[in-house]
């Protein structure tokens, strides 16, 4: 028997960017509906959809107001919300998260990167609502910690700051211990598809990321005309 496809609700007041969004998504096998409103979302049967993808600044009612809506509705309480927007400061990503949101995108943000956030969600759900064990959230190396829920890192008990592209790479090189990677494998993982990089940006983050994680910056290793790795 086939797997019910997930549903999923676009709620955003740009007409052409909803379009878009139901397209790749259902290309990727989702059954989506779209909202141009928050007013509009909220006279749906919200109850029955996997996930919605909100944006924050609309007219009328806000995409923070609507979340605060389902999240005091019990039957729309636990329906996962991942905000969708370009007000990409700490504070209203901290509002938002503080709201029960699941994840939250700032614009502009490639498909890839929405598709893969959604999947991510839907798939943490889904464990919830079956019990399977979710995937570790702390990826580690002795005293190096990268909290992949708060997006934290912290050598030996003190944080690290890191930028978000450090942040993903270290957790690669670590997740991928004893293994060269190419430029090209991280610049794939770490940048959209749709975003020109060049080789020589892994480079420089590689070159600051050695010195913010202190003693563990030796365990990166460069390998000459390969790549790089971590290494116990």
């Amino acid at each position: 028997m086939a797997e019910e496809k997930k549903r999923i609700l676009v709620v955003d007041d740009e007409e052409s960017l909803c379009e878009i969004l139901k397209f790749n998504l259902e290309v990727e096998g989702f059954d989506v509906d779209v909202a141009y409103s928050a007013e509009e979302a909220l006279a749906k049967p919200l109850e029955t959809y996997s996930l919605i993808l909100l944006d924050v600044m609309m007219e009328g009612m806000n995409g923070f107001r609507m979340a605060q809506l389902m999240k005091k509705e019990p039957k729309t309480a636990s329906v996962p919300i991942i905000f969708c927007t370009a007000k990409d400061g700490m504070d209203d990503k901290v509002a938002g998260l503080n709201l029960g949101a699941d994840d939250y995108i700032a614009k502009p943000f490639s498909i890839r990167e929405v598709v893969a956030r959604a999947r991510s969600v839907l798939r943490r759900t889904s464990q919830h609502a079956t019990g399977e064990p979710e995937s570790p959230k702390i990826t580690e190396f002795e005293g190096l910690k990268l909290d992949l829920a708060e997006k934290v890192c912290t050598v030996d008990g003190n944080p690290a700051d890191l930028t978000k592209k450090e942040f993903e790479i270290l957790n690669m090189l670590i997740l991928n211990r004893g293994r060269i990677l190419s430029r090209e494998e991280i610049l794939h993982s770490v940048w959209p598809d749709d975003v020109i990089v060049l080789y020589r940006t892994v480079d420089v983050n590689i070159t600051r990321l050695r010195k913010k994680i202190g003693r563990y910056g030796s365990h990166i290793e460069t390998r000459l005309g390969y790549g790089y790795g971590f290494r116990s």
